[in-house]
């Protein structure tokens, strides 16, 4: 008698491509190879300006010169443009301002978002409904711009760092992404946690942050890019040159107002082009989101998506 013995079945590899509906045909060679075109077209339209910004920023000015601008072919590399903006004066500085100002307003927007969203999540907090009315009313409603100012004049906070920091700490639709997703955790997760003891921060902070992680840190990279990039507030609420962030200063830089301090004497002698300093200040402005985008990236599906669907 012959023994049959089944063989284990295989292991999904994870690099294979996931089994397709039964309803969807495979694509054809001639729709994948469209596919493949017109995503390397879109990926080329996207990175050619900034290949030519970053070339520009690392051209001497010999080669600024020939070219008559823009450089879209290197002919060496120098970093003097870099060396000089961070060597001190004002570029450094609004850096400085720039990454304070992300930081601390990033970690306070969080903590608000966070705590305003978990407060509406739960049907039984007190008023979440008529808070939930009033924060969407503001979405579609807003006192305008200069009772805005009023209000940040009569606090004292004009010529401060928290007038960059206070006027845009929450977002509505952030907290409506957070509570959806605070609203999709299992309640009898959370029922348990309170049979045991734990009161409402305890809650938060051991069950539903762990838990949230995607949509947090989707959240965060929301909050600090926007802090990152914004100008408009600094523009409006600060007279100090001294406390400008870098995007305020790459404005100046690139409507010609003024160079750096610094920098002047450097662009009339000849040593730097001033378009190589423009170029450099925006790669720089540019770098932050750059490098932290696709660490983020794989959350943006599982957080920012299901948040919005349950919400």
């Amino acid at each position: 008698m012959t023994t049959v013995i089944d063989k284990p079945a295989s292991k999904p590899r994870p690099w294979a491509a996931p089994e397709r509906p039964a309803w969807e045909e495979e694509p054809s060679k001639a729709g994948l190879a469209g596919k493949g075109i017109a995503l390397t077209f879109a990926c080329l339209v996207v990175l050619f300006p900034l290949w030519i910004v970053i070339v520009t920023s690392l051209s001497s000015r010999k080669t600024i010169d020939e070219a008559g601008g823009l450089v879209m072919v290197p002919k060496g590399i120098t970093f003097i443009a870099y060396r000089e903006l961070l060597s001190g004066g004002q570029v450094t500085r609004a850096t400085l301002v720039s990454i304070f100002v992300t930081l601390v307003g990033t970690l306070f927007s969080m903590a608000v978002s966070v705590l305003c969203a978990y407060g509406l999540s739960r049907s039984g907090s007190l008023a979440h409904r008529w808070i939930l009315m009033t924060l969407l009313a503001t979405m579609f409603f807003s006192a305008g711009l200069i009772p805005t100012y009023l209000l940040v004049q009569s606090l004292g906070l004009t010529d401060s760092y928290l007038a960059l920091i206070l006027p845009s700490a929450l977002s509505v639709f952030n907290v409506l992404v957070l509570r959806g997703f605070f609203m999709g955790i299992s309640q009898e997760l959370i029922d348990s946690a309170r049979i045991d003891g734990a009161g409402d921060f305890r809650v938060l902070w051991q069950i539903v942050m762990p838990l949230s992680r995607a949509v947090l840190a989707v959240i965060t990279l929301f909050y600090a890019v926007g802090y990152w990039s914004a100008w408009f507030n600094a523009s409006l609420y600060l007279n100090d040159q001294d406390k400008m962030p870098l995007q305020n200063v790459m404005i100046q830089l690139v409507q010609k107002q003024e160079a750096p301090v610094g920098l002047g004497q450097a662009i009339r002698t000849g040593q730097l082009s001033g378009l190589a300093i423009q170029m450099a200040v925006m790669v720089m402005a540019l770098l932050p989101v750059a490098v932290l985008s696709p660490f983020v990236q794989k959350h943006f599906k599982k957080g920012m998506l299901t948040g919005a669907v349950k919400g």
